[in-house]
C-alpha cells in the first residue's frame, strides 16, 4: 500500500458513521472514498425529491430499499428495491421517492463537494 492509501479508512461500520441531514426528507451517509471513487448512502422518506441536476461525475445507483421515479435525460422510469441505474457524466437526472427508501450512490471521481 502506498502512503496515501495507508492513511485512509478501509472499513466503514454503519453504526459508527453519522448521517448528514440534507432536508426534512433526505439524509446522506458517506461510507467510503478516495480520489477516484466515492460511495454514499442516501436515505429518503416518501415524498423526498432529488431535484434535477447534473455533475461531471459518473454515477451508478443501487436501490437498496423503497421505490423511486427516476429521471435520466428525457427518460423516466419507476424502479424498486434491487434495481439500479447508471448516469453518464453531465446528464441531467433526479429522483422522486414513492416509498421510504435507501439509495446507494457510487461516484467517479469522488465528490469533493460532499466533503466538508
Amino acid at each position: 500500500m502506498d502512503d496515501k492509501q495507508s492513511k485512509q479508512t478501509i472499513f466503514f461500520e454503519n453504526d459508527t458513521i453519522g448521517w448528514e441531514k440534507i432536508d426534512e426528507f433526505i439524509d446522506r451517509q458517506i461510507v467510503g472514498y478516495d480520489d477516484s471513487v466515492m460511495m454514499v448512502n442516501v436515505r429518503f422518506k416518501k415524498g423526498g425529491i432529488g431535484y434535477l441536476h447534473h455533475h461531471i461525475h459518473i454515477q451508478v445507483t443501487h436501490i437498496a430499499e423503497g421505490k423511486f421515479e427516476v429521471s435520466i435525460g428525457n427518460t423516466k422510469k419507476i424502479l424498486k428495491k434491487g434495481d439500479s441505474f447508471f448516469i453518464p457524466s453531465n446528464v441531467e437526472h433526479g429522483v422522486v421517492c414513492l416509498e421510504d427508501g435507501l439509495l446507494v450512490d457510487v461516484f467517479s471521481p469522488m465528490r469533493d463537494d460532499f466533503i466538508k
